[in-house]
């Protein structure tokens, strides 16, 4: 009995909660209000976050999955206007099945001169479709007449076919919540796992509803020369369907300014839902994925996986020519791997499957990232190299820590040798080299799937690290202008991060762009190495700066780094419950000679200040010194580790203003 009146509680609370708040109406008072009142910072906030997903069948297309939505967001400064506009995603390849948007409505809250509440309603012409992909396509929606202080109702339908797919619970966003509440409405026939993610969490309530089938039947009696009759049945089918409703008042923002973050999304809290199995009435059950071997192996045997393998005469009378002078199997890996780069160029789009298929890829050139990763898995192992794909989540995708399919949306390569080596390629990228992956790939662990579709895990993290390490020539002129010359080498992903973003650009915009960036003038600039990919890439520039000396009382005033010190602690925040992500280790090294002009002397110099984070994580160094004329400085900041974890945040913190306030400190010269 006492459960049953809790229960019932429960139930009412809940349809409370949905009922008080009344799409296209709201109060003066959410007008009015200025700020959050939990929040300050926020730009903008959700007065109401509601979403219902269920289940509807019919006979013609079987189970539907549909979800409500109505959100009502309150815009608190100019930043916040950026919410006015609603990107509504959803499934619309170019063949098959699709998804479909309805019911689209909204409307605008404002206050007139008179303190009255004016409604601007959200015509069709503010609703227009925005093709994303070849698979995803946007509702895009621009509310009317927002301002600051507007208060934006809108609310929409998805109709999915894909009866077997729930998109993921969305506790936590950019900007906090004051009023939340989602419900999960799934026939007893589905099972799914709830994977939680993020560091926010909200209890399911669970509770049972029952539902039910109509299924209408026709039956003809009689036969040709006979006279017949048609006679319709109505079968009902009940089932019960599990509802998991989440309810929760203020969630707070996780928001978008952390820095070193692969993707935001991961952290903030939620829950993502996983297909176990199905059963329907008097069938067999069918159950899915359950162990990181069940998952490799289904997408091993899929045919646009592991079919796309096995496939190798579409290249075969070519691999003469380019195997024509490899000898050693590293030869053999660097050829082919250049030849597919060269070959096939990406399309952009991720994947795990293929899309054209290797053999198409190949003759037309383009494909997705699956078609040229297969593809160039299979020519390694027709060299007779121990090849493998691996599947990744790129960094976008979040990271896997529950046996999940839908957890991988990529796949690279992997050559393994005899003294247990391994070489990880990725033929998607112009400039990238082996083991050098780009940045969407870096994300924690992969998952090798070997011929006989076992598997093993693959860490991804680079083991040597980015390099930066310039040197620094300088002079003061008696005009206290500092004249230079840089030099600059970039290694490894750095080399890779370089040659992606300039060299597709013109010289001059380059140097424009080093301009801006240093707020210096460059005379001369001269490039080594930019498209040979087996060397780093060095950079050569002359330069000239009117603003680094500032001269007091007959003193002057110099930064030891010049333009190169950090001048500012990204870590802000006074907590931080997700790791810090590098991507890779890293090491920065400057070195700047400067030249004291004459007349004058050294009055004081910054001490040497050394300084390690703990379990050997990363080390920063700081040396000035007088050699006759010059002083020279040296600075070195190495992160032995990509990823570090939360509980290394506060001495992170600590450590990196330790180093601000370092290069800050001031080289002072005084005359003779």
């Amino acid at each position: 009995m006492k459960k049953t009146i809790t229960l019932l509680l429960f139930i009412i609370s809940l349809n409370s909660f949905s009922q008080e708040i009344k799409f296209g109406k709201v109060s003066k008072e959410e007008i009015n209000e200025k700020v959050h009142p939990l929040d300050s910072t926020a730009n903008a906030a959700y007065l109401y976050k509601y979403r219902r997903t269920y289940y509807s069948y019919n006979e013609n297309e079987g189970f539907i999955v549909n979800t409500e939505v109505h959100e009502r967001i309150k815009i608190y400064t100019k930043e916040g206007l950026e919410y006015a506009n609603k990107a509504i995603s959803y499934y619309k390849p170019e063949k098959g099945d699709r998804e479909k948007v309805t019911g689209i409505k909204g409307y605008t809250f404002n206050l007139d001169n008179n303190g009255k509440v004016v409604k601007q309603k959200l015509s069709n012409k503010q609703v227009f479709d925005e093709k994303k992909s070849k698979y995803r396509s946007y509702k895009k929606v621009a509310m009317p007449a927002v301002t600051v202080g507007s208060v934006i109702d809108l609310k929409y339908e998805i109709r999915s076919p894909y009866h077997t797919n729930i998109e993921d619970v969305a506790f936590q966003l950019a900007i906090p919540v004051k009023k939340y509440f989602t419900k999960i409405q799934i026939p007893e026939y589905y099972v799914f796992r709830k994977n939680s993610r993020g560091y926010y969490h909200i209890q399911a309530k669970e509770s049972f509803s029952n539902n039910s089938i109509n299924s209408n039947q026709k039956t003809r009696t009689g036969g040709v020369l006979t006279p017949g009759s048609t006679t319709f049945n109505t079968t009902r089918l009940s089932y019960r369907t599990v509802d998991n409703s989440f309810k929760a008042t203020n969630v707070p923002a996780l928001k978008d300014n952390e820095p070193f973050v692969s993707d935001i999304d991961n952290y903030r809290g939620g829950i993502s839902y996983e297909l176990s199995s199905i059963q329907f009435p008097n069938s067999m059950p069918k159950y899915y994925n359950t162990t990181w071997e069940d998952v490799s192996k289904t997408i091993y045997k899929s045919s646009g996986f592991g079919g796309e393998l096995k496939k190798t005469n579409y290249f075969k009378k070519d691999f003469p020519v380019v195997l024509e002078n490899a000898s050693t199997d590293l030869e053999k890996l660097t050829v082919i791997f250049e030849y597919v780069k060269s070959k096939v160029k990406w399309n952009s789009y991720p994947g795990k499957y293929t899309d054209l298929g290797v053999k198409k890829a190949y003759k037309e050139g383009i494909g997705n990232v699956a078609d040229i990763n297969l593809m160039l898995t299979a020519m390694l192992r027709e060299a007779g190299l121990n090849a493998n794909p691996v599947l990744v989540s790129s960094k976008n995708n979040g990271t896997p820590l529950f046996p999940t399919k839908d957890g991988f949306n990529y796949v690279i390569s992997i050559v393994e040798f005899s003294d247990n080596s391994y070489i990880l390629l990725d033929a998607t990228e112009r400039y990238s080299t082996p083991n050098v992956l780009p940045v969407r790939a870096l994300n924690w662990n992969g998952r090798k799937i070997s011929k006989d579709g076992n598997s093993s895990w693959i860490k991804l993290t680079p083991t040597k690290p980015a390099v930066l390490d310039q040197k620094l020539y300088a002079k003061i002129t008696p005009e206290n202008t500092i004249e230079g010359l840089q030099k600059t080498t970039f290694k490894n992903l750095y080399a890779f991060n370089y040659r992606s973003k300039n060299n597709k650009l013109e010289e001059d915009v380059v140097v424009t762009n080093l301009e801006e960036k240093y707020n210096i003038e460059v005379d001369e600039f001269k490039i080594l190495n930019d498209e040979t990919l087996g060397k780093p890439v060095s950079r050569t520039i002359k330069f000239t700066k009117d603003d680094l000396i500032e001269e007091i009382n007959g003193k002057l005033y110099i930064n030891p780094l010049l333009y190169l010190a950090e001048t500012e602690n990204p870590f802000k925040s006074e907590e931080r419950k997700f790791p810090v992500d590098f991507v890779t280790p890293w090491l920065d090294k400057n070195l700047v000679n400067i030249t004291i002009p004459e007349g004058y002397k050294v009055e004081f110099l910054p001490e040497t200040l050394a300084i390690g984070l703990p379990d050997n994580l990363g080390v920063f160094k700081f040396i000035v010194k007088q050699a006759g004329n010059k002083i020279n400085v040296q600075s070195i900041t190495q992160f032995n580790n990509a990823l570090i974890v939360p509980e290394y945040y506060p001495t992170l913190k600590k450590f990196y203003g330790s180093l601000v306030a370092k290069q800050a400190e001031k080289i002072i010269l005084v005359k003779e």
